[in-house]
């Protein structure tokens, strides 16, 4: 699915990485935080793949969901506006688009694991998630041990993925780029069950009631916002916007707006 470069691997890596930088403005941020600088001045840049909701998605031609809302907090102490992108997730994840200056933030219901923190940095936790399992309803596929020798869809470069590599033993796992692609799999029959987040997953079956979630993993997961390493000055803004939303209602205000209820103290 990635066209190879003529270039030798290490040579093209850093030829990409120049022309990024060379055609990316770093300016400040304004009264808002004045030892931040943004890759687009007045603006906060994140980085998403869509579809993820209620986290990401797009409702006409505006990017709405949970994370959206969260970083706009972010975004307005600031005092700039936030400007989203459309990306693969495994740039985001392997945190290539931030280091190669393409955002400032990714916000994409990532969740923080040692494999990526080698990649990006981390804010504080905004949200805790676990694995789930989604399957057509009426099947009887409770367990990973149940889809012995079935299709299972997972979605590429995720936690889910990793979790069912690791776990579901003889089933058979279908690769699928995002979200919605997975989700269709399960729904049409391609495939037999799916994994992924359990918040992605309960929002689906609320408008496609032929579906149901009829497992959750234990995984003890939580979503981070990340900048690109070393960026120390955004992360601990983020943070700081993070504990006051807590504070001050917005955080439970923001949750029960994407999930119907304020989250578990």
């Amino acid at each position: 699915m990635f066209a190879r470069s003529a270039l030798p691997p290490v040579i093209a890596v850093a030829a990409v990485s120049a022309l990024l930088a060379g055609c990316t403005s770093t300016k400040s941020s304004g009264s808002g935080g004045k030892d931040i600088s943004l890759v687009n001045s007045g603006k906060l840049t994140t980085c998403t793949h869509l579809p993820y909701p209620p986290f990401q998605s797009k409702q006409g031609k505006k990017i709405v969901g949970f994370d959206v809302d969260i970083v706009d907090l972010v975004a307005s102490a600031l005092h700039v506006k936030q400007e989203i992108v459309d990306t693969p997730f495994e740039g985001i994840q392997s945190g290539e688009d931030l280091n190669t200056n393409q955002c400032d933030v990714a916000a994409a219901g990532m969740t923080i694991t040692e494999v990526r923190e080698k990649n990006l940095d981390f804010s504080a936790p905004y949200f805790e998630a676990t694995q789930a399992l989604l399957t057509a309803k009426g099947k009887r596929f409770t367990s990973l041990a149940d889809l012995k020798g079935k299709k299972l869809a997972v979605q590429q470069g995720t936690t889910g993925e990793a979790y069912a590599q690791k776990h579901a033993k003889g089933a058979k796992l279908v690769q699928f780029e995002d979200l919605a692609l997975l989700l269709t799999a399960v729904k049409t029959g391609q495939t037999d069950a799916g994994i992924n987040d359990n918040g992605v997953l309960y929002d689906y079956v609320k408008d496609n009631p032929d579906t149901a979630v009829t497992a959750e993993f234990d995984t003890g997961e939580s979503y981070g916002i990340a900048v690109r390493t070393g960026n120390d000055a955004l992360r601990k803004k983020i943070n700081a916007v993070l504990k006051d939303a807590r504070a001050d209602g917005s955080y439970d205000r923001i949750h029960k707006k994407w999930f119907g209820t304020a989250p578990k103290k």
